[in-house]
């Protein structure tokens, strides 16, 4: 299997979600997600996962590509800017999605993002911390490390691997 990221938050959480599936060995692949660096919009972090796994799986002989994205969202009728999680699992003829928590941007950093600027820096600026999205994330800062980027991540890749551990995706 393979990850298609470099980040070793990323590759790690999927190595969570795959803990209990004995055999599997996972490697990543550092492929482009297709989409901008900020995905921004529930679609457009969705097309990052997918892309991201279709190039992780046309990245080498696998079985099985896995693609996590990173995005904001405005909700519908809800105020503020969401940090979103999503991840995708494709063998390249089925794939399957799954989020992770969704959790609301305080204004000193949604601020800043909805002017174009990437999370994880206006965190690190906001907080004077370096490198947050490689350690707990803003998903573990924002929750008072009740949950951290890593789990966060985890939870999405194991949803969307479901039609691939499962036999209840037999569509």
């Amino acid at each position: 299997m393979s990850v298609g990221s470099g980040n070793p938050v990323k590759v790690a959480a999927v190595e969570d979600a795959l803990a209990d599936v004995p055999g599997v060995a996972v490697e990543s692949a550092d492929v482009d997600s297709g989409v901008p660096e900020q995905p921004r919009g529930r679609a457009e972090t969705i097309e990052g996962a997918e892309t991201r796994a279709e190039r992780a799986l046309a990245a080498g002989d696998y079985d099985l590509g896995v693609g996590v994205e990173g995005g904001v969202a405005e909700i519908e009728s809800r105020p503020g800017l969401y940090l979103i999680m999503w991840a995708a699992a494709t063998d390249g003829e089925r794939t399957g999605r799954g989020a992770g928590p969704t959790i609301r941007l305080p204004e000193s950093m949604a601020d800043p993002v909805r002017e174009g600027r990437e999370l994880g820096p206006v965190v690190d600026e906001v907080l004077g911390t370096e490198n947050v999205g490689e350690g707990k994330g803003a998903a573990g800062i924002l929750s008072g490390d009740a949950i951290d980027r890593r789990s966060s991540l985890a939870h999405a890749v194991g949803a969307a691997l479901g039609p691939f551990v499962t036999p209840h995706y037999d569509e």
